[in-house]
C-alpha cells in the first residue's frame, strides 16, 4: 500500500483513514461536552436577567404603593381641613350681617364639601389601585423566589459539569492535538473545513446501509467498495463529507 510522508511520521491512507476517524471521534466527544456546558450558561444568563428584572420591578411596585399611600394620606389631611374650614363657616354663618354674607359662606361650606367629595373619590382609586398593584406584588415575589431558585440550581449544576468534565476535555484535547499530527496539514485543513461547515461538526463519517452517514444520501456499491480499501481519500459527492467505513477501527493497525 502507497506510503506518504506528514511531517517526520510516514503513514499509509489507511492509518490517515483511522487517525482522521479517531480524530473526529475525538473531537465530538469535545463538542458534545462544550454543547453541554455552552446551554447551561444561557439558562443562567437568562435567569439572573429575569432575575434582574423582577428586583427592578418589584422596587418600582413598592416605589408606586408608597407613592400612593402617600397621597391618601395627603388626601385625608385635605379632608380634614376642608373640615374645619366647614365647621369655621358654619360658625360664622350665625353671626352675619345680611343674607350676602350668609349665601358667601353657604358657597364656602358647599365648595368645601365637594372638595371632600372628590377627595374622597380619589381615595378610593388610589386604594382600588394599591390594592391591585399589591396583588402584583405579591406574585412578583412568589416568581422571584421561584427564579432565584431556579437559578442556584442551574449554577450549580454548571458548576459541577465543569468541575466533572475540565479533566476530561482537557485530556480530550491532548488526544485530538495527537490525532492531528498523524493527518498530513492539507487533509487537515480540508478536515477542519469541513467540520466547521457540516451539521453537528460531523467532517467524518461512515457508510451506514448503504448511504453516507452524513447527508444519508446513498452510495453506488462501486464506490463502497472503493472506501472498503481504503487506498484513497473518497468523500461524499452530495454532501463533501469524508467517508469511511464502519469496520475501519476493527482491525489491528
Amino acid at each position: 500500500m502507497e506510503k506518504i510522508k506528514s511531517g517526520e511520521v510516514e503513514s499509509t491512507i489507511e492509518d490517515r483513514l483511522k487517525a482522521l476517524y479517531n480524530l473526529q471521534l475525538t473531537d465530538s466527544a469535545i463538542d458534545a461536552i462544550k454543547t453541554l456546558r455552552g446551554e447551561l450558561p444561557l439558562e443562567v444568563q437568562d435567569l439572573e436577567d429575569e432575575v434582574e428584572g423582577l428586583e427592578t420591578r418589584i422596587v418600582n411596585l413598592r416605589e408606586e404603593i408608597k407613592e400612593m399611600e402617600q397621597a391618601v394620606a395627603k388626601k385625608n389631611i385635605e379632608i380634614a381641613d376642608a373640615g374645619t374650614l366647614i365647621a369655621k363657616y358654619t360658625e360664622q354663618q350665625n353671626n352675619v350681617r345680611n343674607n350676602r354674607e350668609f349665601d358667601s359662606l353657604s358657597k364656602e361650606i358647599e365648595y368645601q364639601n365637594l372638595e371632600i367629595e372628590l377627595c374622597n373619590k380619589k381615595i378610593k382609586e388610589f386604594a382600588f389601585l394599591i390594592d391591585e398593584k399589591k396583588v402584583v406584588l405579591g406574585e412578583s415575589d412568589s416568581l422571584l423566589d421561584e427564579r432565584k431558585k431556579d437559578l442556584e440550581s442551574k449554577k450549580g449544576e454548571l458548576d459541577a459539569i465543569i468541575a466533572d468534565t475540565q479533566k476530561e476535555e482537557e485530556n480530550l484535547l491532548k488526544k485530538s492535538e495527537a490525532f492531528q499530527v498523524q493527518v498530513e496539514k492539507r487533509l487537515l485543513t480540508a478536515y477542519q473545513r469541513i467540520r466547521e461547515n457540516a451539521r453537528n461538526g460531523l467532517a467524518v463519517v461512515t457508510i451506514q446501509r448503504d448511504a453516507c452517514g452524513g447527508c444519508f444520501n446513498q452510495i453506488p456499491p462501486q464506490r463502497q467498495l472503493d472506501i472498503r480499501t481504503r487506498k484513497k481519500i473518497i468523500v461524499c459527492e452530495y454532501c463533501g463529507r469524508i467517508l469511511v467505513d464502519e469496520d475501519i477501527m476493527k482491525e489491528k493497525e
